[in-house]
């Protein structure tokens, strides 16, 4: 009975990661590339002369209808009116800068300018982040002003009532800055605009030495006749744009919005939807990508008629995120403030602030007292194992300065934890070794009576206090350690392009070497092959970790069972060639924890009094067996 369940446990356990590895990697990397092949459209269409910018949005109009319509109307203010920008074609990203005076954004993480004309945060570069590992590559662009390829930008401004046809300032408007000099972290700025007609916009702009911009809007009525105004703020990002695909990972619009809780909307869904209102207390809202976002952060006490929504303009489809607050009203000789502020930056657990007991990491969350604000960050839905990894490795990375010391210090630590429970399935395993001659005998004794072994059987067990479903236990436990450190080297920021030792210079992507075209010696990329490239990859780490699934397998006794033999035989060949896509990290932590084990394993079988066989089986594998005679 105990082969036929460890057999069938094994077949599990194999199916259930190659059903992992379907849907965590196979059907991702097949939506990667079309959504690659689609992004390449895209741009091919973009280089065509005939091209049009987008249109720029902004919510409202001074004439939309009341304001007690429902969130995300037609009409409502807040809802977006299409302005075409011009006729003008595509320009590059430099020469859409240049079309308008600007003010420079200078912080330790972030590089960029504000236009003068719309008064948009439409230009932001993270200065610490690189394209790729290599240092001298571009830095991360993060928003883009209209004009020029795939526009990103966040945008602030005042609505007016209905009825109304008060003079706002819009995309067109053209501030001046009071003073000069560029924003920074000692340095805020201050825009002006008078609409000739009683209303004077003052605007003053303060970022942090991180990503956050604090926006203060004052509106000053030396005009005849109270005005009434509702505060806005968007975020608006043109075009469909590339996204990782992974099942695991959301990428697309999302918020926190009050008692509706967390809303993710990935671009197909919200193409679907096309539009989405709530009305919410207690909220923000943004468009995340994999490892940045940006989001509209309110005051927490606003009452907010909060939206997400999809519009084609022209041949562009335009995603947005906006709010409108409340109404104010402006009395003579008065003046009215409104309050913004716009995370635009890298997603990093310490900033936006992990929202764990006794993390203390004193990110944006605690500080500005936003809701959930952490769940930027997709921690799944197994959270509560995947923070908990995440701190630990996050805390040996501040002490030991290197992310791959910290995950073998992790699987170290995670040992020590089980250490009692695996303990006492190997004791069981060892004791099950020492039975085998007992269970053989059985067998001879009753060959055609299984339920006659089955009897007997469950009386060694009882009578040797054995469990035999005990052995399964340190392979279950690192089932969800396994994906909870997956999903950390995935998504958070801190594992992306952190190097270990040699050659392996980012733990959150595959092994670079690969044995196919002898770690680099050969000229060719065995990957390119037609058919089977994508078969043809192997790395020293996978191989590593292969041969030390091996070891560990050498460990036991060879199975009586042929169809057992044939699984354990082959299972470490699977597992070598499957995690030969995972990330590197994930490797590295498989191979050290299979070191562990065997070391573990070892010495509790010698401390029982069972015979440590893996020599014997190491040779026997390496040995021909003579034939019966």
């Amino acid at each position: 009975m105990s082969d036929n369940r460890n057999t069938i446990l094994a077949v599990i356990l194999s199916g259930l990661v190659l059903l992992g590895w379907q849907y965590f990697f196979n059907i991702p990397q097949m939506e990667k590339q079309r959504a690659a092949q689609q992004a390449q459209q895209q741009q091919d269409a973009a280089k065509q002369p005939t091209q049009q910018a987008p249109a720029a949005t902004t919510p409202g109009a001074p004439n939309a209808p009341a304001a007690s319509a429902a969130p995300g109307a037609p009409g409502a203010p807040g809802a977006p009116a299409a302005r075409q920008s011009g006729n003008a074609p595509v320009v590059s990203r430099e020469a859409a800068i240049a079309a308008s005076p600007r003010i420079k954004v200078e912080t330790p993480r972030l590089d960029g300018t504000i236009s003068l004309k719309g008064a948009r945060i439409d230009d932001l570069s993270l200065t610490q982040l690189r394209e790729t590992v290599d240092p001298k590559s571009p830095p991360i662009h993060l928003f883009s002003p209209s004009g020029g390829a795939n526009p990103y930008y966040a945008e602030f401004g005042w609505v007016g009532a209905a009825g109304s046809n008060v003079k706002l300032p819009d995309q067109n408007t053209m501030w001046q800055q009071q003073g000069s000099g560029a924003l920074t972290p000692s340095s805020p700025i201050t825009l002006t605009w008078d609409n000739g007609e009683g209303l004077t916009f003052r605007r003053q702009i303060a970022v942090d030495d991180r990503y956050l911009f604090t926006v203060k809007d004052d509106v000053t009525n030396v005009g005849s006749s109270p005005v009434t105004l509702y505060p806005y703020a968007l975020i608006s990002r043109h075009g469909t744009p590339h996204v990782e695909g992974y099942y695991i990972l959301h990428e697309g619009l999302i918020g926190y919005l009050g008692e509706h809780g967390l809303q993710e909307y990935g671009y197909a869904k919200i193409d679907e939807a096309k539009t989405v209102g709530f009305k919410a207390t207690n909220a923000w809202m943004g468009i995340t990508d994999k490892y940045w976002a940006s989001a509209l952060l309110p005051d927490t006490n606003a009452q907010l008629q909060a939206r997400f929504s999809s519009n084609q303009v022209g041949a562009t489809r335009t995603y947005q995120t906006d709010y409108l607050e409340d109404a104010k009203t402006v009395p003579i000789g008065g003046t009215v403030t409104a309050n913004a502020r716009l995370f635009a930056g890298a997603k990093e657990a310490r900033v936006v602030g992990i929202n764990f007991p006794f993390a203390g990491l004193g990110g944006y969350n605690q500080q500005l007292g936003l809701n959930h604000f952490d769940l930027l960050i997709d921690w799944g839905w197994f959270y509560f194992i995947t923070k908990p990894m995440f701190l630990a490795l996050d805390f040996f990375f501040h002490l030991v300065g290197n992310f791959g010391v910290a995950i073998l210090l992790v699987t170290v630590l995670i040992k020590v934890l089980f250490l009692p429970l695996a303990n006492k399935s190997y004791a069981s395993m060892a004791k099950m070794k020492a039975i085998q001659p007992q269970l053989l005998a059985l067998k001879e004794r009753h060959p055609d009576d299984k339920a006659k072994q089955q009897q007997e059987m469950m009386e060694i067990y009882r009578k040797e206090k054995i469990n035999p479903v005990a052995g399964c236990l340190p392979v279950l436990l690192q089932i969800p350690v396994f994906f909870s450190l997956y999903k950390v080297l995935f998504v958070t920021i801190e594992m992306r392009h952190a190097p270990f030792f040699g050659w392996i210079h980012d733990l959150s992507a595959a092994d670079p070497t690969n044995l196919f075209n002898l770690f680099g010696l050969l000229p060719f990329d065995p990957t390119a092959i037609p058919v089977l490239g994508h078969y043809l990859v192997l790395g020293v780490w996978p191989l590593v970790m292969g041969f030390t699934m091996w070891f560990q397998m050498k460990l036991n006794p060879q199975p009586p069972d042929p169809t057992q033999q044939m699984i354990f035989a082959w299972m470490p060949v699977i597992f070598t060639f499957m995690l030969a896509h995972f990330p590197a990290g994930l490797v590295i932590y498989w191979a050290w924890n299979n070191l562990l084990s065997v070391i573990q394993q070892a010495y509790i079988m010698r401390r029982n009094g069972v015979k440590v066989e893996l020599f014997d089986n190491l040779r026997a594998a390496f040995t021909k067996k003579k034939k019966a005679a």
